[in-house]
């Protein structure tokens, strides 16, 4: 199989780890097949495609789309290095705003299937980072929503002291305020 599909800890979240096929003049590797992340229990369908480019230090996130429009994605870093950070914003489950980082890099190709009800940020470990993500949902800005990267409900150890951040993820509430 050209895939490894390792589960984290938190219930959906799947580091996904495909085989590469290296040689002198550089390498192949799949980055998706539909039949085999079925057959590991990701039966999505993918309608959109999104790429970030990031310098060094932002943190993007944490985004979601509120229900009925909720996303799963599968993040992928294509140059670079990231943190990815997925937090589960499910009431109903026992690891209610719990988070799973996991390191994302051209180096590395590992990609992180995040399902529906959490979550999604990163923080770019390199001088730049291309983040390339599908997503089974397209996106739907009456449905945007988010919450503050530092919420200290969540409490994520990002590892920098000065991050850069937009604007628009300043203004995201934190949990004890969101309502949906």
């Amino acid at each position: 199989m050209p895939f490894e599909f390792q589960k984290l800890s938190i219930d959906g979240l799947v580091l996904v780890k495909p085989k590469i096929f290296k040689d002198a003049r550089g390498f192949f590797t799949e980055s998706y097949k539909k039949s085999d992340f079925k057959k590991n229990g990701i039966d999505c369908d993918f309608v959109q495609d999104n790429h970030s480019f990031s310098v060094k230090n932002v943190i993007r996130g944490l985004h979601f789309q509120k229900p009925p429009f909720e996303q799963s994605k599968l993040v992928r870093c294509l140059k670079g290095e990231i943190m990815d950070v997925a937090v589960d914003m499910r009431k109903d489950s026992p690891s209610y705003l719990k988070w799973e980082a996991v390191v994302l890099s051209e180096a590395n190709c590992h990609m992180l299937f995040i399902p529906k009800g959490f979550a999604h940020g990163f923080l770019v470990l390199s001088e730049y980072a291309d983040v390339y993500y599908k997503c089974d949902l397209e996106y739907a800005p009456d449905y945007d929503a988010g919450v503050r990267y530092d919420d200290p409900d969540i409490n994520i150890s990002w590892g920098v002291s000065s991050p850069s951040v937009s604007d628009k993820d300043m203004k995201l509430p934190f949990i004890k305020d969101l309502k949906f």
